[in-house]
């Protein structure tokens, strides 16, 4: 996949940001991340949702891949229900 699947036509503008932020990280990995949760989510996610969401994508890419990874320990202020929610859909991926 290299790209977002979904097409952004049906969503608000809020939604279209965090959409096309999500696939455009900087870093592949993170990319692959959470541009397929936003792909699968965006549509669902609840006002407060978007807004974990959007205070989790200002973290670095380095330092979310390690959370994600379990390289590191999350910190509290990231360590959020819909973080918990990327971990789970992230083993249903296919990359």
């Amino acid at each position: 996949m290299t790209g977002s699947s979904r097409s952004t036509v049906d969503l608000p503008p809020r939604q279209r940001k965090i959409l096309f932020r999500s696939w455009h990280r900087g870093m592949r990995e993170m990319d692959l991340i959470l541009g397929q949760f936003a792909d699968a989510h965006i549509e669902s996610l609840t006002e407060a949702e978007l807004d974990q969401y959007e205070a989790l994508m200002e973290a670095l890419d380095r330092d979310l891949l390690k959370w994600v990874t379990g390289e590191a320990e999350v910190p509290e202020e990231f360590n959020t229900p819909i973080f918990h929610r990327i971990l789970a859909s992230r083993n249903a991926m296919k990359f």
